[in-house]
């Protein structure tokens, strides 16, 4: 009877695991980590990085990793229910059923089959119970997938606007040059007003639905991530030496665009230092900015003459979201673009740690 009542908890204790991971996964409105969804996670981005191994170019690889997320989500609903089954064999187990019958009558409930009956009041409440709630996940990943492919498409189309004002790959640079050229430079408000947008949206949707962040955009050649670190970088370098007239816009959309990435990097355990101070060295060398700044001068972009501030104004800014953007840019394999990807040395997915 002791051994009994030991394996009626332990399988109440899965089912509500199980449950709960369901809930946190698709239902709950929040960013919160579950150690079942971890795993899953972990363990197929450790099967796709074997297979990487043979890739022989980044299309290849790009092409596998598209795969990730769907195939990872999929998983999913059978390893919950395995888990559900193994919770309901053991409660059957302990109300007196061999351990054959157990798991038949398991699998019989939670598949709805219907095949394997029972008589007592008890293990029919266990039997209806189940089968409500293999139904209950069905219909839970039926209506998450509409949902997060709402979201990505939210996502995707400012990340394809974005080729047409910062060109293939994106770039800081390029996109004020474009600006310019069209004497637009008095109108970059409206782009940070929508990039403001962007990042509240993906802050909500890539921590409530973090499969998300591992969708990768339909050409290879795109990512949210590169996307949103040519809108902070171009913000930055508006604010620091384009000389105009400054924009509070420009420095609102930086704080909602460190905020995002940093709120997304919480949720994975990435560490940055959340106070880091404007003197404080990025992965942006003094060389490499004033090429972009010599790049600027010679489209005809007005620039500040004294170039020692503008470039102390600018580490202050991107010092707020360096560490955040190049692990974002590595966790997700992102294509190589300037001053993100094409600086991250590690493509390896960092320890999904449970806060």
């Amino acid at each position: 009877m002791v051994l009994r009542f030991i394996v009626f908890i332990f399988g109440i204790t899965v089912v509500i695991s199980t449950l709960l991971s369901a809930v946190k996964t698709f239902v709950l409105p929040r960013g919160a980590p579950d150690t079942l969804t971890r795993i899953v996670f972990l363990s197929m981005r450790r099967l796709f990085s074997i297979r990487l191994h043979w890739s022989h170019s980044y299309l290849e690889s790009d092409a596998i990793m598209a795969l990730f997320a769907p195939l990872s989500l999929l998983m999913l609903l059978p390893i919950w229910y395995a888990a559900i089954t193994l919770g309901y064999t053991c409660l059957y187990w302990a109300a007196g059923t061999d351990i054959y019958k157990a798991f038949q009558i398991s699998g019989s409930s939670l598949f709805t089959l219907g095949y394997s009956a029972v008589e007592d009041m008890p293990r029919t409440i266990l039997v209806l119970s189940e089968s409500g709630i293999g139904l209950l996940l069905v219909a839970l990943l039926i209506a998450y997938l509409p949902t997060i492919y709402a979201a990505f498409s939210r996502r995707e189309t400012a990340v394809t606007l974005m080729e047409v004002r910062a060109g293939t790959p994106p770039s800081a640079v390029e996109l004020l040059k474009r600006y310019h050229r069209i004497h637009g430079l008095d109108q970059l408000n409206e782009l940070w007003e929508s990039w403001e947008v962007w990042f509240a949206d993906i802050e909500e949707s890539h921590t409530s639905l973090p499969a998300l962040v591992f969708f990768r955009s339909p050409r290879p050649d795109q990512s949210w991530v590169t996307a949103g670190g040519v809108v902070l970088d171009s913000a930055s370098l508006a604010l620091s030496v384009v000389d105009i007239p400054s924009d509070p816009q420009a420095a609102l959309c930086i704080r909602a665009g460190f905020i995002a990435f940093r709120r997304i990097s919480d949720y994975f355990g990435i560490p940055y230092n959340p106070n880091p101070r404007p003197e404080d060295p990025i992965s942006i060398s003094r060389a490499e900015f004033d090429a972009a700044c010599e790049e600027l001068a010679e489209k005809g972009v007005p620039l500040k003459s004294d170039r020692e501030a503008a470039w102390r104004a600018f580490n202050g800014w991107r010092v707020n979201y360096d560490t955040v953007l190049l692990t974002l840019a590595g966790m997700t394999m992102a294509p190589e673009a300037p001053w993100t990807s094409d600086r991250v040395i590690d493509h390896s997915i960092p320890l999904w740690r449970k806060r």
